[in-house]
């Protein structure tokens, strides 16, 4: 089968792998053929060459699918069924990718593959906001406004915050409505809290650009005292020096971690797709054929005004 894989930091090859051993499938997975998939902020330091050497696995770095299911030890995944989720090993970039069960959900709808990808990263969001109490009434930030920041500030809007602040180093302030921001700040996110009044301070702030400690810093330093704190964003490194004595003094709640229970807001994000139909035209700007990867990949890891989501189909 096809399959794309790093050579080199920032380059992906076409390159030709075995397929895969059907009998020897472990039970509760599956193995489904590539229809869409899209690009992820997680996917991009991958991208660069993070442990690289460790990464030169082909269809890696791509982890958002939709598939078609050609093989499944899994009882209530059946062959053909269309399913969005997580690709094993973030090895999605490939003709053929493996999948456990648990972290895929059958595609209720005729919803069209590539606005499909969408549940993926939705759910993620859907599940993080679940363990923030009390969203309706309260402001909120959001820093980063990349595509999984816009998310973020989409949910809390839809959730009944009083105001969304997205904060970002990108004018968004071109989409800022469609996604629920009320304030959209074109700044640093540094100086963006050095300049917050105590009035003016949110009471819940999603830190969602991750790979360093500075943006949560920040986070904590807007936050208003009694407030909650998401770390959503993915750390690169074991150990993070924060904030933790004005974190302290704030009597403030620092929640972070990833997606449980897949299955349940996998469902639940088609459902909230339905819910907003626009969401997805609105969230998805640019589309390659997975031929286009590399270029892809490479507009995918450039910020810049007009771009956000970057998405791939299947071409044959």
């Amino acid at each position: 089968m096809w399959a794309y894989a790093l050579t080199a930091p920032g380059r992906l090859s076409r390159c030709e792998t075995a397929d895969f051993a059907v009998a020897e499938l472990p039970p509760g997975e599956v193995v489904a053929r590539l229809l869409a998939g899209a690009i992820c902020g997680s996917d991009l330091p991958n991208f660069r060459g993070h442990g690289l050497t460790e990464r030169q696995l082909p269809g890696y770095p791509l982890h958002e699918v939709v598939g078609e299911v050609v093989a499944s030890t899994a009882p209530d995944i059946e062959v053909g069924a269309r399913v969005v989720g997580w690709a094993g090993g973030f090895q999605g970039l490939a003709e053929y990718f493996t999948a456990r069960a648990e972290q895929l959900h059958v595609l209720d709808s005729p919803l069209d593959d590539v606005p499909a990808t969408v549940v993926q990263p939705l759910a993620t969001v859907l599940c993080a906001l679940q363990r923030v109490p009390e969203i309706a009434g309260r402001s909120a930030a959001v820093i980063g406004q990349g595509p999984l920041g816009l998310l973020f500030s989409h949910v809390l809007g839809a959730q009944g915050a009083s105001r969304v602040i997205g904060v970002d180093r990108v004018d968004r302030a071109d989409v800022a409505d469609k996604f629920g921001v009320t304030e959209p700040v074109w700044d640093t996110s540094q100086r963006w809290a050095q300049q917050l009044s105590d009035a003016a301070r949110p009471d819940i702030v999603v830190e969602a650009v991750g790979h360093q400690a500075a943006t949560l810093n920040d986070a904590i330093a807007a936050l208003a005292p009694g407030g909650v704190l998401f770390a959503f964003g993915v750390p690169d490194d074991d150990h993070y020096s924060v904030a933790f004595r004005q974190l302290f003094r704030k009597n403030a709640t620092l929640a972070a971690g990833g997606t449980t229970n897949w299955r349940y807001w996998l469902a639940l994000a088609e459902a909230y797709l339905h819910e907003h139909p626009d969401l997805a035209d609105n969230y998805i700007t640019h589309v390659f054929g997975v031929s286009e990867a590399q270029q892809a990949f490479e507009l995918a890891a450039t910020p810049a005004r007009g771009r956000l989501k970057v998405a791939l189909r299947r071409e044959d």
